[in-house]
């Protein structure tokens, strides 16, 4: 049985971020799907994020996991890291999809990461985990210490594999099972790809 919060927290996923589209539409993967899951709607009001972020903090503590900074990719993390921070009073940052190209030319923004710091790698949704396995390498390129990767939603099977490949302990805060959806299934042409990013992170 899932905690008290993690049960809101899926509560919130159901009612407020999953819908069924009368057509399947492309997710970022390439993969068509009928469920739509926004993860940044539905915990647009700060009560509702704050379930989030408690739920995730009670989780990773439960398991013993503990953190200096959460972050992840943009824009999936952004919400989360900063709700991460202000609930446990830890710090933040985010990682850009690429390398800024003016100014300080930074690709984690907030928090400077670096040796030393625990981090608790944040996203809103997955399906094959590319995104925040990017982040990951981003993160390790650093120094710094990837002590848990945590999700709202994992829409399929391979980001826990990956993540389990890595020996990075990995937190789906809601599964496919969960929402009561069906598993969403890849292009092939995705699985090199996700395959590619757990040799660059190792």
């Amino acid at each position: 049985m899932p905690s008290q919060l993690r049960a809101g927290l899926q509560q919130i996923l159901r009612t407020r971020a999953l819908s069924r589209r009368d057509e399947e539409m492309q997710l970022a993967c390439g993969a068509m799907s009928r469920d739509f899951i926004d993860g940044k709607e539905a915990f647009a009001a700060w009560q509702d994020l704050k379930v989030a972020c408690d739920a995730i903090v009670e989780a990773v503590g439960t398991a013993g996991i503990e953190f200096d900074a959460a972050g992840g990719p943009t824009l999936g993390a952004d919400a989360l890291a900063v709700g991460i921070a202000a609930v446990s009073n830890k710090q933040w940052f985010i990682v850009r999809k690429r390398q800024k190209g003016r100014g300080t030319r930074r690709r984690i923004e907030g928090l400077q990461i670096g040796p030393g710091d625990r981090v608790l790698l944040v996203e809103d949704v997955v399906t094959t985990g590319g995104s925040i396995l990017d982040a990951l390498g981003a993160v390790q390129q650093t120094g710094a210490d990837v002590v848990a990767a945590v999700t709202l939603a994992d829409r399929g099977d391979i980001a826990s594999g990956a993540f389990d490949e890595l020996g990075v302990p990995y937190f789906p805060m809601a599964t496919y099972s969960d929402l009561g959806i069906d598993p969403v299934v890849p292009p092939e042409n995705v699985l090199p790809m996700a395959e590619d990013a757990i040799s660059h992170n190792r």
